[in-house]
């Protein structure tokens, strides 16, 4: 072989090499970016502001995260179901796409007075479908989770009304991977929160056992 002539081996190696050692670290950026478990999400009543609340209070609670919970006086009055635009609150949360979630809520029911038990809310989300990837539980709409706690005064952890036919499937999916909206409203005057879930594994089949849910970082 004349000098200053590359070999045809060599070339073709060398380029097998350098396609190999770039597929490696392509496959090992694609690992990287592969999204991983959906995390808890807890939300808190005392970190929200006040600007996402609508005839709803914070009052002050020691037994709450932060010493906070939210509430609405109760004045006996009867309150309706979205798409009537009741007392409620918004707040966003971050979620994963296509992974099932549970929602729970930690209610004070209230005290009971003329039509309301102090025990229901409706909660609602941007970018929720159902498992035929059709679009539900949109604020603004009839489509919610009706949530409604015991009848018996005080702190309890509440999830979907099985009794509630217009109450939609216990499993939430979101098309989104990002922030979404969650609107809360009440169901009755007089029922309040401090606490929020969504749940894609830990809480998925139960709710919590503990009165206080630690974020999870």
């Amino acid at each position: 072989m004349r000098a200053g002539r590359t070999s045809p081996v060599r070339v073709v190696a060398g380029t097998l090499v350098s396609f190999g050692l770039a597929a490696f670290l392509a496959g090992d950026a694609l690992a990287q970016q592969k999204p991983g478990p959906a995390p808890e999400v807890v939300v808190y009543a005392s970190d929200l502001p006040e600007s996402a609340l609508s005839e709803f209070d914070f009052w002050n609670d020691a037994a709450s995260p932060g010493g906070k919970m939210i509430g609405t006086p109760n004045a006996g009055g009867d309150l309706d179901p979205p798409p009537e635009n009741d007392p409620n609150v918004t707040f966003k949360v971050r979620v994963q796409s296509g992974v099932p979630y549970r929602c729970w809520v930690h209610m004070k029911v209230g005290k009971p007075k003329g039509v309301s038990k102090a025990n229901l809310f409706y909660v609602q989300f941007t970018d929720a479908v159902d498992q035929a990837n059709k679009p539900i539980l949109e604020p603004g709409t009839g489509s919610f989770v009706a949530v409604r706690g015991p009848a018996t005064e005080g702190w309890a952890w509440t999830g979907r009304d099985m009794a509630d036919p217009k109450s939609t499937e216990p499993r939430i999916y979101l098309r989104t991977t990002g922030e979404v909206t969650v609107r809360m409203q009440a169901g009755m005057e007089g029922v309040g929160f401090d606490q929020f879930i969504l749940s894609p594994a830990r809480f998925l089949e139960k709710s919590p056992s503990e009165a206080v849910v630690a974020k999870t970082k």
